[in-house]
């Protein structure tokens, strides 16, 4: 076994590098709308660009464990995969906002966290590349966190209209639960947005772009691990209401098990951790 540190940024540079060729090889919707004929451990149908993503990522941590390096991984499409075993786990969605990949749309991104423990709050490194805007985000615990090479101020603050969070990202889009928590929306946030890409709208919160997030139903661990740590790192708070404890969320487990609540400020997260989840 390596005594050596893995070079996790390199290994997710590398594969956000290789996505971005095969995402160019494939631009028009007909391209990147196409299945593999599976659906991956999340749930959903696979894309051949999801596939050709995660495929990327492996390759590398193929290499790793040919070094001699241990660790486990989770992958939306192919689960809990062994290296080795050991106490390293590296949490991975291939491609966030796989519907705005497919469809043409801006924000979709490689996602990556490594963790030296089985919850939210063991995670040591995040990395998302969002492909839209070609930006990376880089988090390391008790290091701060990055934005194309510049940190991240976390003392920047939230900003409120009328006592109401200015901007608030949505996720789980569904109209039908909009509909249901549209009050208690509309009594904490000024004005909404939805990306379609969970990572990457934790990454706006983590830039003060936002000045939260809620979910509107349960997430799963692969959506979020890598950027819940760049809110932290970026001087934003995270919470997984229900968890046994605000960062006690599972990184094992594909199914979604807690929603999520991020916030620049203790009290933006008090309230919009009131809102319900389904």
């Amino acid at each position: 076994m390596s005594s050596a540190t893995p070079d996790w940024l390199g290994v997710a540079r590398g594969a956000a590098a290789e996505l971005r060729a095969v995402l160019a090889s494939r631009p028009s919707i007909e391209q990147r709308a196409r299945e593999t004929g599976t659906r991956g451990e999340g749930g959903d149908r696979t894309l051949e660009i999801d596939a050709a993503a995660e495929q990327a990522v492996f390759r590398r941590l193929e290499a790793l464990h040919a070094e001699g390096h241990a660790f486990s991984a989770i992958s939306e499409e192919r689960g809990r995969v062994d290296f080795g075993g050991g106490g390293t786990l590296v949490v991975i969605d291939p491609l966030d906002g796989s519907k705005n990949a497919k469809r043409g749309l801006p924000h979709h991104a490689l996602s990556m966290a490594v963790a030296d423990g089985p919850t939210m709050a063991d995670v040591v490194l995040g990395f998302v590349h969002d492909f839209g805007p070609a930006e990376e985000w880089v988090a390391h615990r008790g290091g701060g966190a990055f934005l194309d090479g510049e940190r991240l101020d976390p003392s920047v603050p939230e900003r409120r209209t009328r006592g109401r969070l200015e901007l608030v990202g949505v996720e789980s889009a569904d109209p039908r639960w909009i509909r249901d928590v549209a009050d208690e929306l509309a009594e904490r946030a000024h004005r909404l947005r939805a990306l379609g890409a969970m990572a990457v709208t934790l990454c706006q919160v983590a830039a003060a772009r936002l000045d939260g997030l809620t979910t509107l139903q349960r997430c799963r661990a692969v959506d979020v691990a890598a950027a819940q740590l760049i809110v932290r790192e970026g001087g934003g708070l995270v919470a997984f209401p229900g968890a046994p404890s605000p960062l006690g969320a599972p990184l094992d487990v594909m199914e979604p098990v807690y929603g999520l609540v991020a916030a620049r400020s203790p009290e933006g997260l008090a309230e919009l951790a009131a809102i319900p989840r389904v």
